[in-house]
């Protein structure tokens, strides 16, 4: 049965989606393929059998699911043979607070500082909706929205301090090897690096290790994506 993955798409073969990128990172490590659909900001009629508007959505035969924190589950429990994601329903539970932590504190942090690299990096015809949608969450202009991303910054990465020391004791968040913990994480540095040009990260940072480790695993499957030029 041929799974199918509806993930977000920038121009060209840019896929910036951190929460497709979690779901993508988690099907290679249960050792599965999916067909890849790209869908735009204005395709939401492609995904409209979800009976919700939002990416990523995942196709598994008579299965439809939303939500890369509900996928991650589903993929655990139905594929309970292969690889696990979260080493145990501890894990489970332990990187559920992980995932709530990124959604709620540092993927807001990280739009704050990029939203306008996201703009100029999805097509035209998608400008429209994305600049009227985004002004209406930060109640100004897009172009105003980072302006204040050098304090901004700074605040993102004062919040990774216990990541890096967690890292400083083992390559992966998860331990020896990467698990959906890693994933959730990395997903956030990863729609940066697939849409912007701004570091996230400082040149010296103790994170940058991990994060070269995450680029490479599957064969390099994060590493090979496209990203800006320039």
């Amino acid at each position: 049965m041929t799974l199918r993955l509806y993930e977000l798409k920038g121009a060209g073969e840019c896929r910036f989606s951190p929460y497709c990128w979690r779901t993508r990172l988690a099907l290679a490590h249960k050792g599965l393929t999916a067909e890849l659909i790209p869908v735009r900001f204005s395709d939401k009629d492609l995904i409209a059998f979800s009976g919700q508007s939002k990416v990523p959505v995942l196709v598994d035969g008579d299965t439809t699911l939303s939500d890369s924190w509900t996928i991650a589950g589903y993929l655990e429990d139905t594929y309970a043979d292969r690889p696990s994601l979260f080493g145990g329903a501890g894990g489970r539970g332990a990187t559920r607070i992980l995932n709530a932590w990124m959604d709620k504190v540092q993927n807001p942090l990280i739009l704050r500082m990029i939203v306008l690299d996201v703009f100029n990096g999805i097509e035209e015809a998608d400008r429209d909706y994305f600049r009227a949608s985004r002004e209406q969450r930060f109640a100004m202009p897009l172009e105003d929205v980072p302006a204040d991303r050098a304090a901004r910054i700074e605040d993102f990465r004062a919040g990774l301090d216990f990541l890096r020391d967690i890292v400083a004791g083992q390559p992966f968040l998860s331990g020896a090897t990467a698990a959906y913990a890693d994933y959730i994480v990395f997903s956030g540095f990863q729609w940066a690096r697939s849409i912007s040009r701004f570091e996230l990260l400082k040149a010296d940072d103790p994170l940058n290790p991990w994060r070269d480790r995450m680029l490479g695993l599957f064969d390099g499957l994060a590493a090979k994506a496209a990203i800006p030029s320039g």
